[in-house]
C-alpha cells in the first residue's frame, strides 16, 4: 500500500521524530529537559559537557523536528520538552533498552550505570 499525497507529509514528521532522537547526545539531552520544567542552555552545557557550538547544533536538531521549544530572557536561552509525550517515549525506550541487554551480562552492567532521569523536579 503506496502512501497518500496527504500522509507523506505526517510519516515525514514521525520520521523527524526519530531522527531527533538520532544521536546519544540529544537524546541525554532530552532526558535532563525531561528531569525540570525547562534549563538553560549554560545548564545543559555543564550538564552535558559539551562546547556550545556542538550543543547549538544539537539543541537546532531538537527545535526543527518539534521536540523542544525555546525562548531567550534577558542573556539566557532557556529549553523545555515540547509535548509532555517526549519524556514518556524517552522513558518506553529505557524500559525496551533494559529489556534487549539484560541477557548480555556486559552490556547490563553498563546499563546500570546510565545517568537516571525521570519526573520533573
Amino acid at each position: 500500500m503506496s502512501l497518500t499525497l496527504g500522509q507523506r507529509p505526517l510519516y515525514e514528521l514521525k520520521a523527524g521524530l526519530f531522527k531527533g532522537l538520532s544521536h546519544p547526545l540529544r537524546i541525554r539531552i532530552l532526558e535532563l529537559l525531561s528531569m525540570r520544567d525547562e534549563r538553560t542552555v549554560a545548564d545543559l552545557q555543564t550538564e552535558t559537557g559539551l562546547e556550545a557550538s556542538h550543543l547549538s547544533q544539537h539543541l537546532a536538531v531538537l527545535r526543527r523536528n518539534r521536540l523542544v521549544e525555546s525562548d531567550r530572557r534577558g542573556s539566557h536561552v532557556h529549553y523545555r520538552l515540547a509535548y509532555p509525550e517526549v519524556a514518556d517515549l524517552l522513558t518506553t525506550a529505557r524500559s525496551l533498552l533494559l529489556r534487549i541487554v539484560e541477557t548480555d551480562g556486559a552490556r547490563a552492567a553498563d546499563a546500570a550505570s546510565l545517568p537516571p532521569f525521570g519526573p520533573k523536579e
